[in-house]
């Protein structure tokens, strides 16, 4: 059963063709990842299926109910002039619940991803690492069906990301939304996600997909074993080919 998906869909700018056509279906509980070249239109897919851009052409389906669909950009955007807390809880405030039961909710939600102790803390007071996780709790919050991730782990040192990846698929496998991650890293890609899709330089088209075999919380070790490294190739190859046609 298909979550969220794009048909056929296609995305014309200004200066031209961005995305397209392009086919993607996503399904309950899977993550997925989107590699490619700068420009090849990963962030434009993930404004599709966040409602933050129409298509040209084709058919976006995405899960548009109030809290159904979170993303999580590279920059926190966190409003600065509050606490952890209420920057948590203000989608479910914005949603109608009760300031109680928002801040409770996002309490837990803050726990999970380890700010616990620092609930009253502006972003200001927050570390880089601390901000995404911040970022995280508050789209995790509403129990989204549909969570997508813009590059969230791009400005963070390598200890941090690797933290983050393991602390998003121990989340997201207890709420089994629809992911959709965004990264120029293919280890990443294929650390996080258990189907990487390839795109191609602009406008951007799927050169092909790697499935990665595994469960989606990693057990410890995963980066030095067969299957991660052999799927890492898989999609270097496929990227470097992709890369060449468009060249």
């Amino acid at each position: 059963m298909s979550l969220a998906s794009l048909s056929g869909v296609e995305v014309d700018y200004d200066r031209g063709r961005a995305l397209g056509p392009i086919d993607l279906s996503l399904s309950p509980g899977e993550v997925v990842a989107l590699v490619g070249p700068s420009g090849c239109g990963k962030s434009t897919a993930l404004r599709l299926l966040a409602g933050l851009e129409a298509p040209t052409r084709g058919t976006v389906t995405r899960a548009a109910g109030k809290g159904e669909t979170a993303v999580v950009f590279q920059a926190a955007t966190l409003a600065p002039w509050l606490p952890a807390r209420d920057n948590v809880a203000l989608p479910l405030e914005l949603a109608g619940t009760s300031k109680v039961e928002a801040r409770a909710a996002a309490d837990e939600a803050l726990r999970k991803v380890g700010l616990g102790a620092a609930l009253n803390a502006r972003p200001a007071q927050l570390s880089g690492g601390m901000a995404m996780r911040a970022s995280l709790a508050r789209a995790l919050v509403t129990r989204p069906r549909l969570l997508l991730l813009d590059e969230p782990f791009a400005a963070l040192d390598e200890i941090t990301r690797r933290a983050l990846a393991d602390d998003v698929l121990a989340l997201t496998a207890e709420l089994a939304p629809a992911v959709v991650f965004v990264t120029h890293n293919v280890e990443e890609a294929v650390y996080m996600a258990g189907r990487v899709v390839v795109m191609t330089s602009g406008p951007g088209r799927i050169a092909g997909e790697v499935a990665v075999a595994g469960p989606l919380v990693r057990p410890p070790g995963f980066r030095t074993t067969e299957v991660f490294r052999t799927a890492a190739e898989a999609v270097s190859t496929l990227l470097a080919g992709a890369m060449e046609r468009a060249a």
